[in-house]
C-alpha cells in the first residue's frame, strides 16, 4: 500500500486497503499494535479519517499496558509518532518518536533504529522550518546528527535509506552546507525517478527549491517547489503538501508573483482543510465516545444502586447496608461518638399475610418503611434486612440515648398508625425492636441488637429493649473465669 501511494496510485492503494482491513491482526500484542497503527497511517493517507482515528486510538491504547520493548514496539511507536505529526498532535508526536529511538536502541535492531532516526530527523526539520529562525540552526543541527547516524546504519537497499538521505539533505541546507545539500537532494531525486517513488522526488525537489532560494535563484526555486507540491498532492501526503505549498507561496511572494502565490496558498488551504476536518472528526468522535462512556457509567451506577436497593420498599437491602455501613460507622467513630443500631421486626407478620393476603402484607411493609424514613434523619441508614425485619443505623448520633429514643418513636408510630386503609379489619401490625450501641463493626452491633430483639419478643412484643453492654461484659468475664 505504501509503495502504491508513493507511486501516486491512490485508487489501487484503496482497493488493496479494503482487502487488508477485513483481516484481523495476528501475532503478539506489539505486532498487533504495529498492524493497527500502520493501517491507521494508510487510512489517513487515503483520507478515510474516521477509520484512521479509530485504528490509531486502538493501537495507541495497546501501547499503554506495559513498558515498550523490542523491535515491534519501536516500529509501532515510531509509526504512531509519524501519524500524530501528520494529524497535528505535534507535542505528543515528537515525544513518541524520541521514545521510539530509545526503544530501538535497546532492541539493537539497526534497520528499525535507522527508520526511527529518519522520522525524528524529518520531524525536527519541519519544526525548524516552521519555528523561529533564532532556533532553526540548533534544531537543524540536532536533526543532522540523528540523520548522519541513521545513514551510517543502513545502505541503499534498505527501505528507509532514501528517506534518510532526503531528510539529511534538508538538514544540510538548514545548516548552510548548500553544496552537500544539493548533491544529496539530486541523488534522492534521481533515485526516486528510477524507482517511480513520488515521495522521494517530492522531497528531493523541495530540498533543491530551498537550496536555490538560499542561493538567490528564485525562478528555479519556484519551478522545483511547484514540482514538489504537485507530487505531494499526487501521493495524498497532507503534511508534505502543507509544508511544500507554504514554502512555494513564500518563494512566489519574493518573486512578486501573486498568481503563483495565490495558487500555492490555495493548495495550502486545501491541505489545512483536511487537517481541520480531521480535528473536527476527532472532536466529534471524542464527544461521542465520552457520551457513551457517561451513559455506560450511569447504567453501571444504576445497576449497582438497583442491586443494593430493596424493590418492594425502596430502602437499602442487605447488600446496600453492608456496602454503606462501614463508611457511616467509621465517620461516627472518627468524631468520638458511639454508633447505634436499631433492629426492627414486625410482630405476627405471618398472621397479617394469612388474614389480609400477601398483597396487603406487601403494602404493610411499604407503609412501615415509610414510617421508618419519617422517624429517622436523612443521614441515618435505613434498610430492609430480610422479610419483615428492618435495620436502622444511626449516623452522627450526638445524644447518649438517641438509639432507644428513635426506637421508641418508631414503635409508637407503627402502633398508632391508622391501618384500616391498608389492611381493613385484619390484625394490626406492631413491631418489636432491639437496640445496641458499641464497637464500630456492623456484625457485632447486629448480634447485640438481635439479643435485645429476642428479649423484646420474649417479653410480649410491641416493645423496645436495649442491649446491656455492661451485663454482656460481665457474663463474658464469668465465662472466662469458668474456662
Amino acid at each position: 500500500m505504501r509503495l502504491l501511494l508513493h507511486a501516486g496510485r491512490v485508487a489501487d492503494a484503496n482497493t488493496l486497503f479494503d482487502q487488508v482491513i477485513s483481516r484481523a491482526p495476528v501475532g503478539d500484542r506489539w505486532s498487533r499494535s504495529y498492524v493497527l497503527v500502520f493501517r491507521a497511517t494508510m487510512a489517513w493517507r487515503l483520507r478515510r479519517i474516521p477509520l484512521a482515528l479509530e485504528l490509531a486510538a486502538e493501537g495507541w491504547t495497546d501501547l499503554d499496558s506495559e513498558r515498550p520493548k523490542g523491535v515491534a514496539a519501536a516500529r509501532t511507536i515510531s509509526m504512531l509518532g509519524y501519524l500524530l505529526e501528520g494529524i497535528g498532535h505535534r507535542r505528543a508526536a515528537l515525544d513518541m518518536i524520541r521514545l521510539a529511538v530509545h526503544v530501538a536502541r535497546e532492541a539493537g535492531d539497526l534497520p528499525t533504529l535507522a527508520q526511527s532516526l529518519q522520522r525524528l530527523g524529518g520531524t525536527l526539520n519541519f519544526r525548524a522550518v516552521d519555528g523561529s529562525p533564532v532556533n532553526a540552526d540548533e534544531i537543524f543541527g540536532e536533526s543532522r546528527q540523528h540523520l548522519e547516524e541513521g545513514l551510517s546504519l543502513v545502505g541503499p537497499e534498505d527501505p528507509s535509506y532514501w528517506a534518510l538521505r532526503g531528510a539529511y539533505s534538508r538538514a544540510l541546507a538548514g545548516t548552510g552546507d548548500l553544496a552537500q545539500a544539493q548533491a544529496h537532494a539530486t541523488e534522492v531525486l534521481r533515485s526516486g525517478r528510477q524507482r517511480e517513488d513520488l515521495w522521494s522526488t517530492s522531497v528531493g525537489n523541495w530540498v533543491l527549491a530551498a537550496v536555490h532560494r538560499q542561493q538567490g535563484d528564485l525562478v528555479t526555486a519556484r519551478t522545483l517547489g511547484s514540482r514538489a507540491v504537485r507530487e505531494a498532492e499526487e501521493i495524498n501526503d497532507t503534511s508534505l503538501l502543507l509544508r511544500f505549498s507554504l514554502d512555494l507561496a513564500a518563494i512566489c511572494a519574493e518573486l512578486a508573483d501573486p498568481v503563483g502565490e495565490a495558487a500555492a496558498l490555495r493548495r495550502s488551504v486545501k491541505a489545512s482543510r483536511v487537517a481541520a476536518e480531521t480535528l473536527q472528526e476527532g472532536l466529534g468522535q471524542a464527544l461521542e465516545q465520552r457520551r457513551l462512556a457517561v451513559q455506560a457509567q450511569r447504567l453501571a451506577m444504576a445497576a449497582q444502586e438497583a442491586a443494593a436497593r430493596d424493590p418492594l420498599t425502596g430502602l437499602a437491602n442487605r447488600l446496600g447496608l453492608e456496602r454503606s455501613a462501614p463508611r457511616l460507622l467509621e465517620g461516627t467513630a472518627a468524631k468520638g461518638r458511639v454508633p447505634w443500631l436499631v433492629l426492627v421486626d414486625v410482630d405476627w407478620f405471618k398472621d397479617v399475610n394469612d388474614d389480609a393476603g400477601h398483597a396487603a402484607g406487601d403494602a404493610a411493609l411499604r407503609e412501615i418503611a415509610r414510617l421508618l424514613r419519617r422517624e429517622c434523619r436523612s443521614e441515618d441508614l435505613v434498610a430492609r434486612w430480610a422479610g419483615d425485619e428492618f435495620v436502622v443505623l444511626l449516623g452522627d448520633a450526638s445524644a447518649s440515648d438517641v438509639g432507644p429514643a428513635v426506637a421508641e418513636r418508631i414503635r409508637a408510630a407503627v402502633d398508632q398508625h391508622e391501618w384500616t386503609m391498608v389492611l381493613g379489619t385484619a390484625r394490626r401490625p406492631t413491631v418489636s425492636i432491639g437496640v445496641a450501641a458499641g464497637p464500630a463493626k456492623l456484625d457485632q452491633l447486629f448480634a447485640a441488637a438481635d439479643i435485645a430483639l429476642y428479649r423484646a419478643k420474649r417479653q410480649g412484643r410491641n416493645r423496645v429493649e436495649v442491649h446491656d453492654t455492661a451485663a454482656t461484659s460481665r457474663r463474658d468475664g464469668q465465662h472466662a473465669e469458668l474456662g
